[in-house]
């Protein structure tokens, strides 16, 4: 007989490095140049912005999670406060959105083991890692949580020697012949807004897009094994940690080199390490973006397995999905996600790059919908309790109600202006028509779930 329950095996530790894992990925260490050549040293103002409205989103998520901690979260927290349609369409998005992100992960993985087994397929090594990081989700959560700790421990140690060696060059000149570079090349390049504040505005889909996985905070909440306080912590020490860590890094890369030339000559994390006399930097960076791809797939796993549990238990997925084997993990639901990154795996072998690229563009999409209910979940469940129940909310959000509106305004705004650029116009298309799609199968299923009356 398997059980109904998920296991509590999270400890804090997990939670902190699992989420700042799922944040700090390739995009930062080879993605960087991008963002940076559309707003120049000022990109460091779009991220402290957007910072600052994922710590009004995580608050909110925090709100919730320690009042009603459960596997799904804001899923549940959209089909408690918003209705069964909003549930449904935000946990499938979810599920999805981590699916197609997944997809390209993976497949990262066969391109970097190249650089030193070139005469191997990379599907083998795409395929060996879908399989290993599918059985680690299956043992137990703490087998998940314990992988997923050292997978980001091994990013955030990358990021950490990046900035000391960065300061040391910036402070000392050590790796520039003794000749300290300074911070003058934030503002020596046509200044420290070269493209002025529409620079800013068209880098922040990007900037918005390199937070996605924080709120994976709240789909831990079922499996943590102290929820008050380490969903508390986890919240308030994680945003501070991923700013440092990317607002910190790009401030050193910047100050280094001018905004201008980096991404030309290869991953400025690379060309640092190189510069002090680190030859083996393309390996060790090599490693390092491995590893990101693998704990992105990890977290990837568990994210889908828990969304699909958490549908199954609101009766908007197949009963079998709920049941959870030994160790205390949704085992069914975890392979129907693997098999769907299997065919990911297949289908990007055979489709164009670019179809595959239209299709991760979903991903933008939905993390911004995915922000979008958590936000407007909240502002429902504080106007649906009384001032005495406010007074007892145990984390409360800052700013309430006015920090909320005030972020929704702002995905608005990023929603809109992903209409300016020719590389996310298609997700304002894509997405859209993936949301009515999943509204056409709940209509297609509605006299079904009429009949389940029991879940409340």
């Amino acid at each position: 007989m398997e059980n109904q329950e998920l296991h509590r095996g999270l400890e804090e530790r997990h939670i902190t490095l699992m989420s700042l894992g799922a944040c700090i990925g390739v995009g930062l260490f080879l993605g960087a140049g991008k963002t940076i050549a559309l707003a120049g040293p000022s990109i460091l103002i779009a991220y402290l912005v957007a910072g600052a409205v994922m710590f009004v989103i995580m608050r909110a998520l925090g709100e919730m999670a320690i009042q009603n901690p459960v596997a799904g979260s804001f899923s549940r927290y959209a089909q408690d406060y918003l209705g069964p349609l909003a549930g449904f369409l935000t946990g499938w998005n979810y599920w999805f959105l981590w699916v197609v992100t997944c997809m390209a992960e993976i497949t990262a993985v066969g391109v970097y083991m190249q650089l030193w087994f070139p005469h191997i397929p990379k599907w083998i090594w795409a395929l060996a890692a879908l399989v290993i990081m599918a059985i680690v989700n299956l043992i137990t959560v703490k087998a998940f949580g314990e992988l997923e700790f050292w997978f980001a421990l091994i990013k955030i140690i990358a990021i950490i020697a990046m900035i000391a060696t960065g300061l040391l060059i910036i402070l000392f000149g050590i790796g520039n012949g003794g000749i300290a570079t300074g911070i003058s090349n934030l503002w020596k390049q046509g200044g420290f807004a070269p493209n002025g504040f529409k620079g800013i505005l068209l880098s922040m889909q990007m900037v918005m897009f390199a937070y996605l996985g924080i709120e994976m905070l709240g789909v831990t909440a079922g499996e943590a094994k102290n929820p008050e306080k380490t969903i508390s912590r986890a919240v308030n020490t994680v945003f501070w940690r991923i700013l440092i860590f990317y607002v910190g890094a790009l401030f050193v890369i910047m100050s280094i080199y001018p905004w201008n030339e980096i991404g030309t000559a290869g991953s400025p994390f690379v060309m640092t390490f190189e510069k002090i006399g680190i030859r083996q930097a393309a390996g060790i960076i090599n490693f390092v973006v491995l590893t990101a791809a693998l704990s992105s797939c990890n977290s990837g796993i568990f994210s889908t397995g828990r969304m699909l549990f958490n549908l199954a238990e609101q009766n908007q997925a197949p009963a079998s999905l709920k049941k959870v084997n030994k160790g205390g993990v949704p085992s069914l639901a975890i392979i129907i996600s693997t098999a769907a990154l299997l065919i990911g795996v297949i289908l990007n072998y055979l489709v164009p790059e670019k179809v595959f690229t239209w299709v991760t563009s979903i991903s933008t999409f939905g993390a911004i919908w995915t922000w979008t209910m958590i936000l407007l979940s909240q502002l429902k469940f504080r106007k649906g309790i009384s001032p005495e129940e406010q007074a007892k909310i145990k984390f409360k959000a800052p700013f309430w109600p006015y920090g909320s509106y005030i972020a929704l305004a702002f995905l608005a705004i990023v929603v809109v202006l992903m209409g300016f650029s020719k590389d996310t116009q298609i997700a304002l298309i894509v997405g859209p028509l993936w949301l009515i799609l999943l509204v056409a199968v709940y209509c297609g299923k509605g006299m079904h779930r009429r009949e389940q009356k029991n879940y409340k």
